[in-house]
């Protein structure tokens, strides 16, 4: 699978989160080989719990893995710090990013950290999070972390 591929997977959960009056942010996680392991979405409002974000609910949602390091994760925005960290934790050893223009996350200190990027900046992504922060700000800035 190409990492375009790859992205329309997590763009789908994305989608999913939008219609369910969520944040439009879908990840999932692959074997270098492409075989999907996990996939899901931001469902910080959908559950009422501020811990699931897309890259975590993909990372579940794949069950346990004995080894991270040839597994890629696949989000359309750059990982937050959390995300990042889960990143980092199991040692996973690809993300590809489905765009950072909207919001840049850690992937600048995955890849000083030995994880392989792949920035796409895919305009689905970009499109779909510009038009739900100028819909949604409130909830975009507690997403993130900012106080209005």
């Amino acid at each position: 699978m190409t990492p375009e591929q790859m992205l329309d997977v997590a763009v789908d959960e994305a989608r999913k989160g939008l219609a369910e009056g969520g944040i439009p942010i879908g990840a999932a996680l692959f074997t270098t080989d492409g075989v999907l392991l996990g996939s899901g979405r931001n469902r910080r409002v959908q559950n009422d719990d501020p811990s699931v974000h897309g890259e975590t609910d993909a990372f579940r949602n794949a069950g346990r893995q004995r080894d991270y390091r040839s597994t890629v994760m696949v989000t359309t925005l750059s990982p937050c710090w959390y995300c990042s960290g889960l990143v980092r934790q199991f040692n996973i050893g690809a993300v590809v990013i489905g765009e950072a223009k909207t919001f840049s996350g850690g992937h600048d200190w995955l890849a000083e950290n030995g994880v392989k990027i792949t920035l796409l900046e895919d305009q689905r992504c970009v499109s779909m999070m510009e038009e739900f922060i100028a819909a949604r700000p409130e909830l975009w800035n507690e997403d993130i972390g900012v106080a209005e």
